[in-house]
Parts: C-alpha cells; sequence; structure tokens
C-alpha cells in the first residue's frame, strides 16, 4: 500500500518549498548584443544578472553592459574570460572600472578564444594575477561541469577546480537538463575536496524560434556558439514548441527536499529571452507556493 495521504501531502509541501526557495533570488545570464539592458528592464530591479564574454565582441561589451547594468540598479556580475584579456594593465582597468561602477561580483572562465590575446592562457592565470593586484571583489565565481567539457577531460577539469577554488566563493555549473546528474556532481565535488557553494545552471524558458532569428540578426551569435558545442544541449533547446525547465526544477526540489543535494540557487541561461523565462520563474513559484 502507498503511504498516507497525510504523509504524501507533507512530502509534496516540502518540495514544493524546496523548489520555491531555489526559484528565489535566481541569477539571470546576459548576452551582451544590442537591446541587452532594454531586454534586462523586465527584471524586479535589484536581481543578479551575469554579462557572458563574446569573443566576437570582446571584453568593452562586456564591461560596459555590466557598468550600465549596474547602474540600473542590478547586481551586476561579468565575465571575465582570461584569454580575452591582454595584461595586467588591462586587467587592472577592467577591475578600477568595475569598482567605480559598484560591482562585487565576477565570474572567472578560460574563454572559447583559439589563442589567449596575451598572458592569460586561462582562469587560474588570471584569478593570480587578480589576488596580486588585491582586488576589490567580494565575491568571484568558477565555471564547473556536471557532463564534462568537449575539449578537456574530466581529471582535468577537477584538478583545475581544487587549483582555482581558493581564489574564488561559489562555482556556477554548465548548463544541464538532469538534476540526478546535477547532485551526483555535487556529490564527487565534496568528495574530492571542493567546497565551494554550487550554483545549478539550467536553461530558462527559450523558444526556438526567436533564438535562432536572433542569431541570425547579430552573425554567428554566442548562442549557437554555444550550441553547436554542446549538442546534447541543442537537442533538449531545439523542440518544436521551446523548453522549459518545470521538470528539472522539480526534481531539483525533490532533491534538496529529501537531504540528497544542497545547491546554493539557480543560475538560468537567458540567452536574452529574458521575459519569457521570468514569466516561467514567476509561474513557477506560483505553482510552488499553492
Amino acid at each position: 500500500m502507498g503511504a498516507p495521504i497525510p504523509g504524501r501531502r507533507a512530502a509534496s509541501a516540502h518540495r514544493r518549498g524546496a523548489t520555491a526557495h531555489l526559484l528565489t533570488g535566481a541569477r539571470y545570464e546576459l548576452l551582451p548584443l544590442p537591446g541587452t539592458l532594454d531586454r534586462a528592464a523586465a527584471l524586479p530591479p535589484g536581481s543578479t544578472v551575469t554579462v557572458t564574454a563574446s569573443p566576437n565582441r570582446g571584453v568593452e561589451a562586456t564591461v560596459s553592459l555590466t557598468e550600465a547594468l549596474s547602474r540600473t540598479g542590478f547586481r551586476a556580475v561579468p565575465h571575465l574570460a582570461a584569454r580575452q584579456l591582454t595584461d595586467r594593465a588591462e586587467l587592472a582597468g577592467v577591475l578600477d572600472r568595475l569598482d567605480a561602477a559598484g560591482v562585487r561580483d565576477v565570474f572567472v572562465v578560460g574563454g572559447d578564444a583559439r589563442e589567449p590575446a596575451g598572458e592569460f592562457p586561462d582562469g587560474l592565470a588570471l584569478l593570480t594575477a587578480m589576488a596580486e593586484l588585491r582586488h576589490p571583489m567580494t565575491d568571484v565565481g568558477l565555471p564547473s561541469y556536471p557532463e564534462g567539457h568537449p575539449l578537456i577531460d574530466d581529471d582535468r577539469l577537477w584538478a583545475a577546480l581544487r587549483d582555482k577554488q581558493s581564489h574564488a566563493t561559489y562555482t556556477v555549473t554548465q548548463l544541464c537538463f538532469d538534476a540526478d546528474t546535477v547532485c551526483a556532481f555535487a556529490a564527487a565535488a565534496r568528495a574530492r575536496g571542493i567546497g565551494l557553494p554550487i550554483v545549478v545552471g539550467v536553461p530558462g524558458a527559450v523558444d526556438i524560434g526567436r533564438l535562432l532569428r536572433m542569431s541570425l540578426r547579430v552573425g554567428a551569435g554566442d548562442s549557437v556558439r554555444f550550441l553547436r558545442s554542446h549538442r546534447s544541449i541543442a537537442g533538449k533547446l531545439l523542440r518544436p514548441n521551446g523548453y522549459r525547465p518545470d521538470g528539472l526544477v522539480r526534481r531539483l526540489g525533490a532533491h534538496v527536499a529529501a537531504g540528497r543535494c544542497r545547491p546554493a540557487g539557480l543560475h538560468l541561461y537567458t540567452f536574452n529571452q529574458v521575459e519569457s523565462t521570468l514569466r516561467w520563474v514567476q509561474q513557477a513559484r506560483r505553482r510552488a507556493a499553492s
């Protein structure tokens, strides 16, 4: 026989509460493209918004949009790509600008450029230089990869995360569609001595037609580049009716409620589809609260 109805109701309420908590304070990732600032205006004041590093548009596009978002009242978090920055002088200038704009959180990545623009071949080199420059940031994030990386083997990924964690305060997982995989990754990270809070990266509410139109309008497009390099992800996003992460977030909430996983929050990959992603978040929170 099944569990008594009151027990099932209590478990369901606990899961819904965990899901609602995850959705509260979610981060929204944006691409530094024309019109992004206007799209961000749909978000609640004070939201955390992250700005990706674009190989096509360069460091300036990321920094200038971050400054504008911070002035507008958002908690703006720029991605600093090691392979895009030329030297410590440029890095110091970027950090000074971010400091003046009130930015206190940066996300450090290696970057997609084939060759480094200067003296920073990877994220660790950039983090080391930031520390030596006595950077003013109170939070520094790192990427992590629950499903691996297409160009880097797992042993190197784990070693890199261990080497960098002393410079960081949290990690954000690469976009993943499987809550079980994310929680298994979190357990593996702890077993390997990685104690950083883990923010779970999940897709926003993505409409493929809009995604493709945006990509065509801006040329090759950061979104298309991402999808080409992560074909398993592309297959899930490119559905005729778009993608909604309801099942993924519910399952993650169930893991949290059962004590199997303790993520520090959600990071939503919006592909600049801010309004549809925000609408989904609001609807999901209402469902979780009911």
